[in-house]
């Protein structure tokens, strides 16, 4: 797929986000992918699933059987998206500090994608640390998406100022 005429070139071992299909594909993730905010692991697990979307950074959801739970509380809104179906939003609390809508989940996604079901996906820009394979992930530029970038992911990515049109 085409990108902007700023498109990055991937080197060995990355991944375009201009090369991410759409719609989005689902797919598992073969690394280790941690989720830590406010001193305590939130999230580990090797069961993760990511999407892939053109001109996004990989967006990873984390079983819930793999998440503490007891830290983790319902928020208010919902958003749709015309692949997934509709989202909820939770909130996390840890050691006297709270992330508002640090995380989205689909109890009920649309059929192509029901292997995310009830799976959390968490904003990297709402918690401390967020790791793939061992490796810090920065935010996806903006803060709507919540896309995962790492050192094997290249854009520019849709989120910063300037790309909600693309």
């Amino acid at each position: 797929m085409a990108g902007p005429a700023d498109r990055i070139q991937p080197g060995p071992g990355q991944e375009s986000v201009w090369d991410y299909p759409r719609p989005p594909r689902l797919e598992s993730v073969p690394e280790r992918v941690s989720v830590v905010f406010a001193g305590a692991t939130i999230a580990d697990t090797a069961r993760a699933h990511r999407i892939l979307e053109t001109s996004h950074p990989p967006v990873n959801y984390i079983p819930q059987a793999d998440i503490r739970t007891e830290l983790i509380v319902a928020a208010p809104g919902r958003s749709w998206c015309e692949f997934k179906g509709t989202a909820s939003y939770v909130s996390i609390r840890a050691n006297g500090r709270v992330s508002e809508r640090a995380g989205w989940l689909y109890a009920d996604p649309t059929p192509a994608y029901r292997a995310i079901a009830g799976h959390i996906a968490f904003y990297a820009s709402r918690i401390d640390e967020a790791r793939v394979g061992g490796e810090l992930v920065v935010p996806q530029p903006g803060d709507f998406y919540g896309g995962w970038v790492t050192s094997r992911i290249v854009g520019p990515f849709k989120g910063g100022p300037g790309t909600m049109r693309w």
